[in-house]
């Protein structure tokens, strides 16, 4: 993201809040005032992040499309975390680690609701595709409220052949699948395990369905077929933080 912006009082105050390194300066609308604002200078002053106070008009330039509230934040580059070294912490520091990996997701949106929904649910960490599927975007992050500062973000170049060697460092994969005749709520799930989630459009594709242990889909009741993807991962995820949560783990 070398050049952009996180846009809103949210993104910013959970960035610094994070810890974030790579916030070069922050913007805010002269006459913005409040506690909300009050904390980000503070905040930022701790930090040593400079703050810069501007006309509301040029923060509409800056942020646009987006409505900033009086504040936004330029950053550097995503940082992107080594996703074997990522496993390797994990598996270091976890009994039961819990990865969630995303097959083509490109819709903002989306991607930041499955990264509010996994760090809610206490996922370890998140894997997206490196080609053909959105990064750490701007809109990405705003849609994440915050859960992009605190749930490890890895890219993978290629899918199938990540989860083989997940599988090799004995880590159970689990895809969503509408079509799987597998109830969710019928798996075991308290184990170490990686949920994968397709793309919104063409799902799974056939090489990830095959690396998958097992396919299982959400019990649907009303006339809609599926959920979408961000719907889905949810469900999925809090079913297994219900599992894990309620029984002894094996």
């Amino acid at each position: 993201m070398k050049g952009d912006f996180l846009v809103g009082p949210h993104a910013v105050l959970e960035a610094l809040r994070a810890g974030r390194r790579n916030i070069e300066r922050i913007v805010l609308a002269r006459e913005e005032n409040d506690s909300g604002i009050a904390e980000i200078i503070r905040l930022a002053k701790l930090k040593g992040v400079p703050v810069k106070h501007e006309g509301r008009g040029r923060l509409d330039v800056l942020a646009k499309p987006f409505a900033h509230q009086g504040v936004l934040a330029e950053v550097g580059e995503a940082g992107y975390n080594d996703p074997f070294e990522l496993v390797a912490r994990i598996k270091a520091t976890t009994p039961l680690p819990l990865l969630v990996l995303l097959d083509g997701i490109q819709d903002p949106q989306n991607l930041g609701a499955i990264l509010r929904a996994g760090e809610a649910a206490g996922a370890d960490c998140l894997f997206i595709s490196k080609h053909r599927a959105v990064g750490l975007t701007p809109a990405v992050a705003r849609a994440s409220a915050g859960a992009v500062e605190y749930l490890p973000v890895a890219q993978v170049a290629g899918l199938a052949a990540y989860l083989t060697w997940l599988k090799q460092k004995g880590i159970w994969i689990l895809g969503a699948d509408p079509t799987a005749s597998r109830s969710l709520y019928d798996v075991d799930l308290r184990v170490s395990l990686a949920l994968v989630i397709g793309g919104e459009h063409r799902g799974l594709r056939p090489l990830v369905r095959q690396r998958c242990d097992l396919l299982a889909s959400i019990p649907m009741r009303g006339r809609v077929a599926s959920l979408n993807a961000a719907a889905s991962a949810s469900v999925f995820l809090f079913e297994i933080r219900r599992q894990r949560d309620h029984s002894n783990p094996r």
